[in-house]
C-alpha cells in the first residue's frame, strides 16, 4: 500500500508554530510520536476525531491540515 489519499499539512503547520516537536503535538492529541511521523509521511489516514484533535492544536481549521484528493 503506498499511502493515505488523504494529504496533510502538519508538518509546515507545526514549524509555523514555533517549531512545534512531533512529541508535542503527539502530547497535546492524546497520541504517540510515532502516530505523528506515520501521518506526516502519509502513511495513515486519522479518524476524524484525531483530525479535530489536531487542527485544535495547532490552532487552525481541519480543513488548514487535511486535504482529500478523488482517486483518478
Amino acid at each position: 500500500m503506498s499511502g493515505t489519499s488523504i494529504q496533510n499539512a502538519i508538518r509546515r503547520l507545526r514549524f509555523e508554530r514555533g517549531e512545534m516537536t512531533q512529541q508535542a503535538l503527539a502530547d497535546a492529541c492524546g497520541v504517540t510520536r510515532q502516530t505523528i511521523i506515520a501521518l506526516e509521511a502519509g502513511r495513515y489516514a486519522p479518524s476524524l476525531e484525531l483530525g479535530f484533535r489536531i487542527a485544535d492544536a495547532l490552532g487552525v481549521r481541519i480543513e488548514e491540515v487535511f486535504q482529500w484528493s478523488r482517486a483518478p
